[in-house]
């Protein structure tokens, strides 16, 4: 705690500033430009604020209010979209942007002369001597979203600008029916059981209902669904008299409207800034990533704990992604009790030695179908434990960690048991247990059954951390001897001395000597098997097959099975998921390993601060402040997948904080 006080007494002596995310007009030069990029605010409840920097839909998930009804899954598009036009005189002009089915489009972006995210999104506007300024917040643990104009009126005429709320009512995903009725009763909109409350300083109208149909261009390239539809039933206007400024502030919310909307935005941006204080970083990237990380921090509802969310705007928790996401999300960031709420909701539901990976909705039982998670629990818990040094919660876990290994040891579900040679193999049918699980009907594209490398890197740093931790609880540790036959058998099966690097898989089948990103944990985890030769060798084999600045393929390029290109319908993306598609998330044990490997040198930390200087393009591009789930294979330059990926931002996170503790020692 002594070290973090001091990173934040650092942090404030220098007086540093957010990074400003600016974008001009060149940026937005045509429509399609204009809805590259998008920003993402949360509430902490699994409820969010997406649009594109236009202020359009995209997508069939981006809104203005995605609440969360129960959280974190429960999502509801509530508010998909704004439709915005200022009348000055007897001239109009539309200053939203939007595709449309039919191929008609609003091209407010036009007028648009700069989008700014600076802890919140803000829109500048100017139209022939009006100048009219958008921002956005959203409030924490509450379905409530906020909109402020400021509309200085330079010019001689009088104007008024008029704002329509499109809604759907409908769970994230799905669409609202044409038949489907929304009614307006003073300050509350109804529809299909739900109720959505508004404030707002401005004049309410009521009109008739009218619908829209849109285009989604960002779901179509992606064999989504490529239409929707909204429908409003009424607008808000306010008068701007000449030569003066007026303020339009409006509030939405599932449970309480009766708000300032500039409390609600500037309470936002204050909370943001307490976080990066709470991280303390130093370094620009790293304290807007510490922000960013945060935003897949929620609550769960089902548990009466606390989560981490995959990714935006597709994906719900889980438990594997949970347990990559954590280390960087919580512990780095000062997040403690955080980690503590959630690594104790995992311990709680742990079963024959497996921790859940997808949680309960309803009366459903959890889902167990993975190998890692369990095993990656123990990694959170000991670097918790390096941390914060709390040995009562150790003692706590104590248990829980020991019925993994006795399970592991013993054999569990779905195939996951130790051989005779101390190593783990897991898999059976067409279950995958580990994260290149996808499945496309009764074909495994990446099938894994066997004996996966990270698996068994991960197996050998539960037992050392087991080893750790017996001693530090006075307790009996038994298992010395099979930690030493582990690390014989791992190196004796999978080292190729021909490739310089690592097997992906013990099976016996082809897939055993593909080059594939999984070795890079067999260097980088706390406590590892090879020697520091062969540690080298495998960081310098990823660097030369799998590296791209914006993650490690999954796939080397020379292979026959290598898919460049990650795009199209379903089945056509899942063929492609893990044959190459780069991922962001595995880029961060690469830099750990190329740290490590290289002795925690000044050149080695200048290296690698100066390959992740090209983050920041990443952390331009897509959703404004975050990092994606991929990219294509052979040629990185759009992010795909999720806009905005937990483990992504967490894994980057750990090795700014690495860099930074070995700058400070």
């Amino acid at each position: 705690m002594r070290r973090q006080l001091q990173r934040v007494c650092s942090y404030l002596d220098r007086g540093v500033k957010n990074m400003r995310w600016i974008y001009g007009k060149q940026d937005f030069s045509t429509i399609e430009r204009g809805q590259e990029n998008c920003y993402l605010l949360t509430n902490g409840l699994g409820g969010f604020s997406s649009l594109t920097m236009t202020g359009s839909a995209a997508r069939n998930d981006h809104a203005l209010l995605m609440a969360c009804i129960q959280a974190p899954n429960h999502r509801y598009n509530m508010v998909h979209r704004l439709a915005e036009t200022l009348a000055i005189g007897k001239d109009e002009f539309i200053l939203s942007t939007q595709e449309f089915a039919d191929g008609a489009k609003e091209e407010g972006y036009r007028y648009l002369s700069a989008f700014v995210y600076d802890d919140s999104p803000i829109w500048k506007f100017h139209v022939q001597g009006v100048e009219l300024q958008k921002e956005i917040g959203m409030k924490q643990e509450e379905n409530t979203v906020a909109v402020r104009y400021t509309i200085w009126n330079r010019q001689k005429k009088d104007a008024v600008f008029r704002v329509t709320p499109f809604f759907q009512f409908t769970r994230k995903g799905s669409e609202p029916k044409s038949t489907q009725v929304f009614t307006l009763e003073r300050h509350t909109v109804y529809s299909e059981g739900m109720t959505l409350y508004f404030e707002t300083n401005g004049e309410i109208r009521k009109i008739e209902e009218k619908e829209e149909i849109y285009f989604y261009s960002y779901d179509v390239c992606d064999g989504r669904r490529e239409k929707g539809l909204a429908k409003a039933n009424h607008e808000i206007s306010i008068f701007v008299p000449a030569g003066e400024c007026v303020k339009l502030k409006i509030v939405y919310s599932m449970e309480n409207a009766l708000q300032d909307a500039d409390l609600i935005i500037e309470g936002m941006r204050k909370y943001r800034r307490s976080l990066e204080e709470q991280a303390a970083f130093v370094m620009p990237m790293a304290r807007e990533l510490s922000k960013s990380a945060n935003q897949f921090v929620s609550k769960r509802e089902s548990t009466d704990g606390s989560t981490i969310l995959a990714g935006y705007p597709f994906f719900e928790d889980w438990g594997r992604d949970t347990m990559i996401a954590l280390p960087g999300v919580c512990i780095v960031t000062g997040k403690y009790e955080t980690a503590k709420k959630i690594l104790r909701t995992f311990a709680v539901h742990e079963r024959k030695g497996l921790m859940p990976n997808l949680f309960p909705e309803g009366g459903n039982e959890p889902l167990y179908n993975t190998v890692d998670a369990a095993l990656l629990f123990m990694n959170c818990v000991y670097l918790y434990y390096e941390a914060t040094k709390d040995v009562a919660f150790v003692k706590e876990m104590y248990p829980v960690m020991e019925r993994i290994i006795k399970g592991y040891r013993e054999g569990t579900d779905y195939g996951i048991c130790m051989d005779s040679d101390g190593l783990i193999q897991a898999g059976e049918g067409l279950w995958q247990v580990t994260w290149m699980d996808v499945r496309v009907g009764e074909i495994l594209p990446t099938p894994r059954h066997g004996k996966p490398v990270e698996i068994n890197a991960y197996w050998y740093n539960a037992l050392c951390i087991m080893e750790q931790f017996a001693s530090l609880v006075n307790r009996t540790w038994e298992y010395s001897q099979l930690k030493e036959q582990v690390k014989v058998s791992f190196v004796e099966k999978f080292w190729m001395e021909d490739r310089r690097c690592l097997k992906d898989l013990v099976s016996g089948t082809k897939a055993d000597r593909q080059i594939r990103c999984n070795q890079i944990w067999a260097v980088s985890m706390p406590f590892t098997m090879l020697d520091e030769t062969k540690e080298r060798q495998v960081v310098e084999t990823v660097f030369e097959t799998l590296y791209t600045p914006y993650g490690l393929r999954t796939l080397e390029i020379a292979d026959e099975e290598f898919h460049s290109n990650y795009q199209g319908e379903m089945e056509e993306r899942d063929m492609a998921y893990h044959q190459g598609t780069v991922w962001t998330f595995p880029l961060g044990a690469y830099y750990l390993a190329y740290l490590k490997v290289n002795g925690y040198s000044k050149e080695a930390k200048a290296d690698v601060k100066d390959q992740l200087e090209v983050i920041e393009s990443a952390m331009r591009e897509g959703c404004i402040g975050q990092l994606p789930e991929i990219y294509d294979g052979e040629n990185p330059t759009r992010s795909k997948g999720c806009f905005a990926q937990a483990w992504s931002v967490g894994e980057i996170l750990r090795v700014y904080a690495v860099i930074e503790k070995r700058e400070g020692e």
